[in-house]
């Protein structure tokens, strides 16, 4: 652990306590299992060259609740994280430019040609595959570094180093205080070196650099003015989120927070519980009737409350989980799609219409929308980590609607402000217009409300981020496994690549085969009639193989895994509808196929590997030759629910081997005495 250097390293709080120490006792205080004071950069390259944990490092004129820094060890955005302050740049302190919650630039003030957006808090934590660069950017920086002297004192060995709640093991304050303070010059090289870093924003709560004592005593006394656990409460909330979970949501979710954690209610429990809200609210729109209709939107209401509460508990007591990210993604998809089936259900049990028909175009909608979401924030992020220039992102139309809308969110609370946010339909809004309409009118009304906005979101958000994306050409899916996120089977792989046409290009004819089949099935007065028509889309479908082998670096390639999904939907449902597969069958079939690739999405957004069993859900292609020859056998029902039964027990197997029994054999294998397999105890 470096000590900071003169003036700061004197300092003493009003206790009397050395400012120094206190930082110490906050970080255990905030996990750290071992602190450590380093006299130069060379000797933190060398505990980090040992370290096999995430390690946070720290300057000694940090002053902050210790709340600050357990938000920081505990933060769930990314590996590497470091705390970024709202102050002005100013000489000696690193400035940073944020976008999209991550730091895109770091250095001197007049480095960044005022695009700055706050300064460095001089605290990051690095997770383990960033340490070799927190080495090589410690060993960087150390050139020209005075030593000063301080007290080497270890409260444990270097290696291992424990992680403590899925978050920082070890903690090492760095040299900080001056201009140009050692970690401010580490985390700018940290920087520089290509490391991807998520900010960490100091709100509500207090920290402060300080470099005399007139400036520790103001600090001081602004930590000391702030109630932290109040303040962590209301931290819970979403900085920002949509209009009503603002308003009809979060104005009284705290409160329920507050209680949960007093019974000690974990955060995955939440949201079980939320989970059976929205059954019994399906259950009731499916049963009809008015009161039955009011207490499922009731059931629904309080059904969303609880799903804002789970990951406002997770936040209040920091109790972050990979399991309970993904359970909570997922669980959030199965909620809404058994909403819709109760609504479908409900909507033909009355008597007002083909209710599964509606559900499932709902649901598919919703989906492909989704999918689109899910990649487009994928490139947004990639283009923020690029230069501008490589991006292409100056001038232009593209660059015209960046600005505006960077206006427009800054605006917060304005009319054009919620507009934006309401527009495009999110979940709390898709929700309440459910209630609404479904205790107002009926599930009809409802289903038609929902497939409507969500239409006209769909073409307002996809014409946009085309233009945006244009100008942006940033080759997204190059940067991951594009044939594990296109869901290619063996049959994909094997097919020739047509390159020319383009990946996208190919994926947009497969849809629209499966498309037009579906629009003549159900116009047809004999659908059956129509099982000649399936080869003939199963060959325009399997065009999107072409596709799989070409590199997907056009602006828009990011829209393949959407059109993909969209393509095998409607070549499902229309083997469905020429079968006479009844809608329920239909529903449940599409229903495990989202299942299937909000999983991979999950994944994706957690950067995670493949589900252990992704082989055998055997690729797009390869699901609807399947249905394809049970549709031209006349056992359309069958194969759906065959196929859609395999693939769900394929998904359940995986989730057991990916969340339980791989990571119990992990723990067993690290604990393993030596000479029995294992690895050897240090």
């Amino acid at each position: 652990m470096l000590a900071a250097a003169a003036p700061a390293a004197g300092l003493t709080t009003a206790t009397g306590e050395p400012l120094a120490d206190r930082l110490t006792t906050q970080l255990r205080q905030a996990g750290a299992t071992e602190v450590r004071f380093v006299a130069s950069l060379d000797e933190l390259a060398d505990l980090v060259t040992a370290a096999t944990a995430p390690v946070l490092v720290t300057g000694v004129d940090l002053v902050a609740h210790t709340a600050v820094l357990r938000h920081l060890a505990t933060s769930p955005v990314g590996p590497t994280v470091a705390l970024v302050l709202g102050d002005p740049p100013v000489p000696g302190r690193t400035a940073v430019r944020e976008e999209r919650g991550q730091v895109v630039d770091a250095g001197a003030p007049g480095e960044l040609d005022g695009a700055a957006t706050g300064v460095f808090g001089g605290a990051l934590r690095v997770g383990v595959d960033d340490l070799p660069n927190l080495a090589a950017a410690a060993r960087a920086a150390a050139s020209g570094i005075i030593p000063v002297a301080a007290p080497i004192g270890p409260s444990g060995d270097v290696s291992p180093l424990p992680a403590v709640a899925g978050a920082a093991g070890s903690a090492t304050p760095a040299t900080a205080g001056g201009p140009g303070s050692a970690v401010d010059r580490l985390f700018a090289g940290l920087a520089a070196l290509g490391t991807l870093i998520f900010a960490q924003r100091v709100r509500l709560l207090v920290a402060h650099r300080v470099e005399d004592a007139a400036g520790l005593a103001a600090a001081e006394a602004a930590v000391t003015a702030v109630d932290e656990d109040r303040a962590e409460l209301r931290l819970s909330v979403k900085e920002r989120d949509d209009f009503f979970s603002t308003y009809f949501v979060s104005t009284w979710s705290p409160y329920v927070v507050r209680l949960a954690a007093r019974l000690r209610l974990t955060p995955t429990g939440v949201t079980v519980i939320s989970v059976l809200f929205a059954l019994g609210a399906a259950v009731l729109f499916g049963v009809g009737g008015r009161p039955a209709l009011v207490g499922g939107a009731v059931l629904l209401y309080l059904g969303f409350v609880l799903d804002c509460v789970d990951g406002q508990l997770a936040r209040y007591t920091r109790n972050f989980s990979a399991w309970g990210g993904w359970l909570d993604t997922m669980a959030d998809r199965a909620k809404e799609y058994l909403v819709y089936a109760g609504l479908g259900f409900g909507v033909s049990h009355a008597g007002l219409g083909n209710g599964w028909a509606l559900a499932i175009a709902a649901m598919t909608l919703q989906t492909v929308r989704h999918m689109t979401d899910t990649w487009y924030g994928v490139l947004h992020d990639e283009a923020a980590r690029r230069p501008r220039t490589a991006t292409g992102a100056s001038g232009g139309i593209g660059d015209r609607l960046n600005a505006a809308s960077t206006r427009v969110q800054a605006d917060t609370g304005s009319v054009s402000y919620w507009l934006k946010r309401t527009v495009v339909f999110p979940i709390g809004e898709r929700w309440a217009l459910i209630a609404l309409t479904v205790a107002l009118f009926n599930p009809l009304v409802s289903l038609v409300a929902v497939l409507v906005w969500g239409v006209l979101a769909f073409a307002y958000t996809g014409a946009l981020r085309t233009l945006r994306a244009r100008w942006m050409w940033v080759p997204v899916l190059d940067t991951v496994d594009a044939t594990l996120h296109r869901d290619d089977g063996p049959l994909a792989r094997w097919l020739p690549v047509v390159r020319p046409m383009g990946p996208l290009t190919l994926a947009v004819i497969a849809a629209l085969g499966p498309a037009a089949l579906l629009v003549v099935a159900l116009s047809a007065d004999d659908p059956e009639g129509l099982r000649w028509a399936v080869p003939v889309a199963l060959l325009v479908l399997l065009l999107g193989g072409l596709g799989a082998g070409a590199a997907h670096n056009g602006p828009l390639d990011w829209l393949v895994p959407a059109a993909l999904r969209a393509a095998e939907y409607l070549f499902a449902i229309a083997v469905g509808v020429i079968g006479g597969a009844p809608g329920w069958l239909v529903f449940g079939y599409v229903f495990v196929l989202t299942v299937h690739h909000y999983d991979l999405t999950a994944r994706l957004e957690k950067r995670q590997a493949a589900p252990p069993l992704h082989a055998a859900t055997l690729g797009w292609e390869c699901r609807s030759v399947l249905l394809a020859l049970t549709a031209i056998a006349g056992t359309a029902s069958v194969g759906l629910a065959t196929l859609g039964a395999y693939l769900f027990v394929v998904f359940l197997v995986s989730v057991v081997l990916a969340w339980f029994v791989r990571p119990a054999s992990s723990a067993r294998a690290s604990v393993a005495p030596a000479g029995a397999g294992g690895a050897a105890p240090r």
